[in-house]
This record gives structure tokens, C-alpha cells and sequence, in this order.
């Protein structure tokens, strides 16, 4: 899969896992930890891999990029990654989403670098979704000024860092893209399906079932 050579991608990983009760990143799930889909993925979609944030030794599995300060959720992990790559735009993806395909990703850089936008983020069922993004490292001030100010919201951030560089927050409707042949569709798995997060035990096995039938 081609993309950009000026793009990067970087899983974040820095959540508190509060709901999952241990360490999110290092859960496994058909046989592997959540933090080694996630990087696959990226990797799948053509980019260089590192992980942003994370709370737990993770260098095993890619090159690790701290937070200054720990706890600071995603938007955290997002400026401390802009801040250590030279890659104009940057894909990121949570660590609790295995079941992204790699396609999506490369589309939605493609969408990215078609206009001159500064977010570009996927809609499934009407709903623009926070992950995964695309960012252009322009809005790395913006977001960064959100994350000192207490806003930690990432979708505000995004909409803070357009306005200010007066470009735009792309949302692009994935069903939409499916139906016009842009995106393709994985057959066992619906388009709903690729945005599962796994934030508690009760996730695993609807995600492990997800796999499955895309096993057989």
C-alpha cells in the first residue's frame, strides 16, 4: 500500500485504562497485544510506526515518544508526537481499535492531501469520529495551546487549530465512500464494526469474534 513519504503514524497510548482495570496496551487479543494490532495496522498502511504516551515499556514493539507530563489523555500524546516528528501530516490511531482496516487509513491520507485541510477524520452512521485522524503538523501550536489551557477534548482542539490556520476540519462519511467504491469494504466485518473499541472486558469478545470471521 503507497502513501506519502511525508507522513508518519503513531499509536497513542496513554490512556489510564480505568474501564479495563490493567494495562490496556498489553491485553491481548487473539493472541497478541492490543498495542502489536495497532502498530501492524499502521504499518499495513504504508507508515513508519512509533507510539505516543505510553504508560508501560512498550520500545518491543516500536519506538516510544513520552509525554512531558504523564496522564494528559490523548491530545497529550498527539502534541508530543507532533512535536517529535518531521512528517507533514501524521495518522494517528488509539491503541484500543484493532480492528481498523489499513485501507481506511490510506484513504483517509489520500483525502488529507487532496485539499487543504488541517484534520481529517472519518463519519460511520452521520457521527464524525475523533479517531483516527489525520493531522497536519501546522496545528501542532493550536493543539498544544488547548492541551496547557485544560481543554483536553481532541475533536475542540481540531476545531480550535482550523479556525486558527483558517482551513478546515475534513469529515469524511466512510459509508458514503464504501458506496462509491473509494473505500473498500471488508466483507465479514461491517463498516460499523471497524470503529469497536476495546475499553473494558466485555469488549474482547465482541472484538475476538470480529476477528474470527474475518479468519474464516
Amino acid at each position: 500500500m503507497s502513501v506519502s513519504l511525508d507522513a508518519a503514524g503513531f499509536v497513542l497510548a496513554g490512556g489510564q485504562s480505568s474501564r479495563m482495570g490493567t494495562e490496556k496496551a498489553l491485553i491481548r487479543l487473539a493472541g497478541e497485544p492490543l498495542v502489536a494490532h495497532a502498530v501492524r495496522i499502521l504499518r499495513q498502511a504504508g507508515l513508519t510506526v512509533q507510539i505516543a504516551g505510553a504508560r508501560s515499556p512498550l520500545h518491543d514493539f516500536a519506538p516510544v515518544v513520552m509525554d512531558s507530563e504523564p496522564d494528559r489523555g490523548p491530545l497529550g500524546g498527539i502534541c508530543a508526537a507532533l512535536a517529535a516528528t518531521s512528517a507533514r501530516r501524521v495518522v494517528f490511531i488509539p491503541v484500543d481499535m484493532p480492528l481498523l482496516p489499513a485501507s481506511l487509513l490510506a484513504f483517509l491520507l489520500e483525502e488529507a492531501q487532496a485539499e487543504k485541510v488541517v484534520v481529517t477524520v472519518p463519519a460511520i452512521g452521520g457521527f464524525a469520529q475523533t479517531f483516527p485522524a489525520v493531522i497536519d503538523r501546522a496545528a501542532q501550536p493550536w493543539l498544544c495551546a488547548a492541551l496547557e489551557s485544560g481543554h483536553r477534548g481532541c475533536f475542540s482542539a481540531y476545531q480550535a487549530a482550523a479556525a486558527g490556520l483558517k482551513l478546515a476540519v475534513k469529515i469524511v462519511p466512510v459509508e458514503q465512500a464504501v458506496k462509491d467504491g473509494r473505500l473498500a469494504r471488508i466483507e465479514a466485518l461491517p463498516v460499523e464494526s471497524w470503529f469497536l473499541n476495546v475499553n473494558e472486558p466485555a469488549d474482547l469478545p465482541r472484538a475476538e469474534a470480529c476477528l474470527a470471521g474475518l479468519r474464516t
